[in-house]
């Protein structure tokens, strides 16, 4: 069975940080394109990253530019979202997902949520 399970959110002061983290169970994803979306309460899911098979084969949401930072560690099947200089818009629960090819525009995979709020 496939699963993917976000950690690493909670409960932040504006200015501060978080590094969320998406494990990966049931296969492997080291061809899969990752990403990172976000749902504020009363609004739609919305992109916030996506990382390719190349470390610098990444695009993130112009709210996210220069603030976020995704990664992944294939060898433990592990995507992770660095958020430094978080701001109260940026609270959210927060997905991790996967499809098999950038060419895709629908992700396959998601996890289950974890949710990351800003106070301000």
């Amino acid at each position: 069975q496939v699963q993917l399970q976000e950690s690493g959110g909670g409960l932040v002061q504006a200015g501060g940080s978080l590094r969320l983290s998406c494990a990966a169970s049931g296969r492997t994803f080291s061809s899969f394109v990752r990403g990172w979306f976000r749902q504020a309460p009363g609004k739609e899911r919305e992109f916030v990253a996506a990382i390719g098979w190349g470390a610098s084969d990444t695009n993130y949401a112009d709210s996210a530019k220069g603030r976020f930072s995704i990664s992944r560690d294939d060898a433990k099947n592990t995507v992770y979202l660095q958020m430094n200089s978080l701001k109260p818009e940026d609270t959210a629960v927060y997905y991790c997902a996967a499809k098999s090819s950038p060419s895709m525009i629908e992700y396959a995979y998601w996890g289950q949520g974890t949710q990351v709020t800003v106070s301000s």
